[in-house]
């Protein structure tokens, strides 16, 4: 049977919505959520999806690897996927990944095809991230993104700064740090002129113990932060790995900053 849905909210950057849908709970059966971080490689996984249409099709494969990198939807990579040689094709996005005991371990988003065709390499949005999202998205009807209200250099302006002053940027420079944002009242010092002479601002190098070498390992470990709580940043003063610094951020949603 066929039943209407609502849209209750989508985090389109990690390729993931919630539905509403309006049918009694007599019909409706929750699946068992497991633990994605438990996963071993070689273990056996499920897919199930329509792929080509081709209603209720199950795959069998174990899981190649895990913590991959796929880029997402909407331009931005998705962090720590499940891979998998079970079958995933168009129309397996969305479905879910089984452990063997039947339990919810990811959600089936792409295959790495060159072709268009199952090419052997599938991948799955880790289940301990879609619970994360699905509860911020029920609860809020969107995906409430920590920020520290400070802007940093892109990873090919950090390199070629290193390269024109000679001297290793392993990190995330950051260029401002307004005083009137969490970064800025924290302590961060952003990047500046002085007498036609560039000066380099804090070099972010950890995040909660946990070492930064993009942009995107920076964002993605902040995000991964409560709002409102304390982000603990390793910086190098003025880029310089002399003068290493520990600092506080509290994260504020990033819609506050806008205000």
């Amino acid at each position: 049977m066929s039943y209407e849905a609502t849209l209750v909210g989508a985090e389109p950057e990690k390729d993931i919505a919630v539905l509403k849908v309006r049918a009694p709970k007599s019909v409706l059966r929750p699946i068992t959520v497991g633990v994605s971080s438990e996963l071993l490689v070689g273990q056996s996984v499920f897919a199930i999806g329509n792929p080509f249409g081709l209603d209720h099709t199950l795959t069998q494969g174990i899981v190649s690897a895990v913590g991959r990198e796929v880029q997402g939807v909407a331009g931005r990579p998705i962090k720590g996927c499940v891979q998998t040689d079970a079958a995933i094709n168009p129309g397996n996005s969305g479905g879910p990944l089984l452990d063997a005991k039947g339990r919810l371990v990811g959600v089936n988003t792409a295959i790495y095809s060159p072709s268009g065709a199952s090419a052997g390499i599938g991948f799955a949005i880790p289940v301990d991230t879609v619970r994360r999202i699905v509860n911020q998205l029920i609860r809020y009807g969107r995906m409430l993104r920590p920020s520290m209200g400070i802007t940093v250099a892109d990873d090919q302006m950090t390199r070629g700064l290193a390269i024109r002053l000679g001297t290793p940027l392993e990190g995330v420079l950051v260029m401002e740090a307004p005083p009137n944002t969490p970064g800025g009242e924290a302590g961060l010092i952003g990047c500046m002129r002085k007498a036609g002479q560039l000066l380099l601002g804090d070099l972010i190098t950890s995040v909660n113990s946990v070492a930064v070498r993009t942009v995107e390992d920076l964002l993605a470990l902040v995000e991964e932060t409560e709002i409102g709580s304390d982000v603990v940043l390793v910086v190098h003063r003025g880029a310089d790995a002399a003068k290493v610094e520990t600092v506080f951020v509290k994260t504020v949603d990033r819609t506050q900053l806008s205000r």
